[in-house]
């Protein structure tokens, strides 16, 4: 563990971590409620948090005085890359992907035709979790313009690509 906020003696200290520029007390001590605030959250914030409290001349206090909180820093999903494997043929299969580098918890993927026919997918043709759409036997009406929605609770990003048959 590394200690990166203390209050001793009236005096609130922030240690040398690199969190220092972005962290304090959230309201005076003197309130008695010594919630942290961290600006300008990062992923590498994510982690155990424990605050300890000595209470000066309270043996009974002792291992009673924790607290403990899980934090995960939760990120957008990073503008997907969208690809065409295959070759889009009439009477061929190609599979569409999507992907997108970063996103915290994973990003989920939903692929839909836009207009001039719109058009949802669904399993098996769509793998939300890993991005892929599975166009078989492959007709003229099949081309357009396709986009994929890559998804988690932190937000939301999208790329197309244009299928041409």
């Amino acid at each position: 563990p590394v200690q990166i906020l203390t209050y001793m003696d009236g005096v609130a200290k922030v240690e040398e971590t690199e969190l220092k520029p972005r962290v304090g007390f959230l309201y005076p001590i003197l309130t008695h409620n010594i919630s942290v605030l961290i600006n300008a959250t990062r992923e590498s914030d994510s982690g155990q948090y424990m605050c300890t409290v000595n209470v000066p001349d309270d043996a009974a206090s002792t291992g009673k005085n924790v607290g403990i909180i899980n934090l995960t820093v939760l990120v957008p999903p990073a503008a997907p890359a969208c690809r065409l494997h295959g070759d889009p043929a009439v009477g061929a299969n190609v599979t569409l992907s999507c992907a997108s580098e970063k996103g915290k918890p994973s990003p989920m993927y939903q692929w839909q035709r836009t207009a001039p026919t719109a058009q949802v997918f669904f399993p098996p043709a769509q793998d939300r979790a890993g991005g892929t759409l599975k166009l078989t036997n492959l007709s003229l009406d099949m081309s357009g313009l396709y986009v994929c929605v890559a998804e988690n609770r932190a937000g939301s990003a999208e790329c197309s690509i244009v299928l041409e048959v």
